[in-house]
């Protein structure tokens, strides 16, 4: 299933490695202790990256600006902003929308983030409910009929976009259907339009790992809400026009291109045609890079498109692989985070529009105890030192 690991030693890396964050180098806000010794091991004596390195994690309430320095912070080492993928980050590479009026879901700066993506025309979920506020009525003792901000001030609404789990579900919920129902027009009685308007979404993780000794909710858990809301209510399915965020392809495509910019930035000028995934979540990490790898195989094979899972509103033929060289994928599990090895792979935990899932696409390639050892684990296998 793999190709055969190099024998020979190597002065100068040929490979890329990818870190999910959470589960992986901290829980909540807690640094796990082996994550800065493995971090000695990607720098030189000046503290400089001489490995090429980039943070893929499925947060999406946060600037890559402020991730790259709480990483920075964290490790002990500088990260720039280039080696950072958000869940949200590969809808930069959704232009169509860029000039649609988009309502946005999510906590943190989701505002400033949707403009640094290039979305121009932005309104959220607490906007709206300022203007109607009749249509947010779960909280009694937050009901209210006065308007704080004029209806005319949101307008009709083009798309939505999931940016990551919000504070007040019933909120969010509530009114992202009321908005699917109306085809975008609130102020207009429910006809449930079908297709309905497109829907961004980022972040499909069912769990993931804090500070607690067991697993919590992510977006992944909003979004199955969502979906099985919109069911009920219509009787059709929720349809995603892009669903980013690990596990879909275009986010470990997004990844790649930033680890041959990483690479170049360093001085490596030789192609990189490995890439390490390390993860904690065989539904997402481990998923995600082993469907990379299979999308990569079929992608060079052929003289044709081949469609990503999660992106069916992206044309990739105006970006695929111009410069990309990475053609073996390796997926490397911790035990320091969501996997739980009692229960072993649970399909059902992987995002709906993926499933079914492949047994093997859950296996993971190398399995260590915790990010130290993947780092040392690679090395060994690279012959690099």
């Amino acid at each position: 299933m793999y190709p055969n690991i190099t024998s020979r030693s190597r002065a100068v890396p040929n490979f890329g490695v990818l870190f999910d964050i959470d589960g992986v180098l901290v829980r909540g806000k807690n640094i796990l202790p082996s994550a800065p010794e493995a971090f000695e091991l990607l720098v030189d004596k000046r503290g400089s990256f001489k490995v090429p390195t980039v943070f893929v994690t499925n947060a999406g309430n946060a600037l890559r600006h402020d991730k790259a320095e709480q990483l920075s912070q964290w490790l002990g080492v500088q990260v720039h902003e280039d080696q950072v993928v958000m869940a949200h980050s590969p809808l930069k590479l959704f232009s169509q929308f860029f000039h649609k009026h988009i309502l946005v879901s999510g906590q943190g700066p989701v505002e400033e983030i949707a403009h640094n993506l290039g979305f121009s025309n932005v309104s959220t979920v607490d906007q709206l409910r300022h203007a109607f506020p009749l249509l947010d009525c779960v909280d009694h003792k937050r009901r209210t009929s006065k308007a704080t901000l004029p209806a005319s001030s949101i307008g009709k609404i083009d798309a939505l976009m999931l940016f990551g789990e919000p504070v007040r579900w019933e909120t969010s919920l509530q009114l992202l259907v009321d908005v699917l129902m109306t085809n975008g027009d609130v102020t207009q009685p429910p006809t449930a339009p079908y297709p309905h308007l497109p829907i961004l979404a980022c972040n499909m993780d069912l769990q993931w790992m804090a500070e607690a000794h067991m697993a919590r909710f992510g977006h992944g858990a909003f979004l199955l809400c969502l979906e099985a809301l919109y069911k009920k209510v219509t009787g059709s399915d929720l349809i995603y026009t892009a669903l980013v965020g690990k596990p879909s392809e275009i986010t470990y495509y997004h990844a790649e291109t930033m680890v041959q910019h990483h690479a170049r930035s360093i001085g490596i000028n030789e192609p990189i045609t490995k890439l390490y995934a390390i993860g904690d979540n065989i539904h997402t990490d481990i998923f995600g890079i082993n469907l990379y790898r299979e999308y990569v195989r079929r992608r060079r094979a052929s003289k044709h498109r081949v469609v990503m899972q999660g992106a069916r509103g992206l044309d990739i033929t105006k970006h695929d692989f111009r410069g990309l060289t990475a053609d073996q994928c390796y997926s490397v599990l911790v035990k320091t985070g969501v996997y739980d090895e009692a229960n072993g792979h649970i399909l059902e935990h992987s995002p709906r529009d993926f499933l079914p899932v492949e047994a093997k696409l859950q296996e993971p390639y190398i399995t260590v105890s915790c990010v130290l050892e993947a780092i040392q684990e690679i090395f060994s296998r690279e012959r690099y030192s």
